[in-house]
């Protein structure tokens, strides 16, 4: 990628106005879509895959899946599941075979983090790696933390890393987390000496100022089995 990003820009100068308001309704009212079947699938196969021995790192909207082979490269230990929707990206340019602990799965996210949930999975790390933005104010619900699952999100576990060009998100993000866990977590100017994405070195070599939101949920309380 040519390091020629343009930062984000938006009409919603700070924090969206209707962000708290919108996360406490969506806590307050179950979440009901059906899931998938391909989403279904894949989650089974990922599940087999994990074994449930090993402690499990999520890298949500994982890309072309190159943040998924590095977390596995720097956690042997641990197994890495990469989570995309779109089988073009995730079929781009990697070696083959991919490492032993890691697995990259197309999936509709949000069904998979339901299956996690349903399945009472603790997650040891759980990485979102310059999601879209979504700069529009009409788009706030497109933004993760403006999901109707995200209040679910705190029961996955682990310490959740956000990383973003936008510091709105990132101060969203932080606000939105502490609205459910009651904890503010720290809002971070980022500067990567290794990026994890393609994106991310984009855009510091463009000079984007970057952000980071780092929570550890491990005392949340566990999902349900």
């Amino acid at each position: 990628m040519q390091a020629n990003s343009r930062p984000v820009t938006s009409p919603q100068p700070d924090v969206h106005p209707r962000l708290v308001e919108t996360v406490l309704r969506h806590r307050a009212q179950p979440f009901r879509k059906p899931v998938a079947e391909h989403t279904a699938t894949a989650y089974a196969a990922a599940r087999r895959a994990w074994g449930g021995c090993t402690p499990l790192i999520l890298d949500t909207g994982c890309g072309v899946g190159l943040s998924s082979l590095t977390l596995a490269e720097r956690h042997p230990d641990h197994f890495v599941i990469g989570v995309d929707q779109s089988l073009d990206r995730l079929s781009r340019g990697k070696p083959q075979p991919l490492p032993a602990n890691c697995m990259l799965v197309r999936a509709d996210l949000v069904d998979f983090w339901r299956l996690l949930l349903d399945d009472g999975v603790r997650l040891a790390q759980h990485w979102m790696l310059y999601p879209n933005p979504w700069p529009k104010p009409a788009h706030l619900q497109r933004r993760w933390h403006g999901h109707a699952l995200f209040p679910e999100l705190p029961r996955l576990g682990g310490v959740l890393e956000l990383r973003t060009n936008w510091e709105t998100y990132a101060r969203e993000h932080a606000l939105a987390l502490s609205v459910l866990t009651g904890e503010a977590p720290d809002v971070e100017r980022w500067q990567p000496d290794a990026c994890l994405t393609p994106f991310e070195r984009k855009y510091r070599d463009s000079g984007h100022a970057l952000w980071r939101v780092r929570a550890d949920l491990t005392g949340c309380a566990a999902a349900p089995r």
